[in-house]
């Protein structure tokens, strides 16, 4: 009964690192919404990159 919801990147829909798709399959979101919000913040001077790079280094791919 370990029903505890875990953040991985996705490997089967991804673009870059899969942290998008995987970040919306933790929020239940669709992909390219994430995708968005993460352009629309690198465009804003690159607060989306960082995250992105951390979160590509820290979040483990699915098993």
């Amino acid at each position: 009964m370990n029903d505890v919801k875990r953040l991985y990147r996705s490997r089967s829909d991804r673009m870059l690192g899969g942290v998008c798709a995987g970040l919306a399959e933790y929020f239940s979101l669709d992909p390219t919404l994430v995708r968005l919000v993460f352009l629309i913040l690198f465009l804003m001077g690159t607060m989306g990159f960082w995250p992105y790079l951390i979160l590509w280094i820290v979040v483990p791919e699915r098993p």
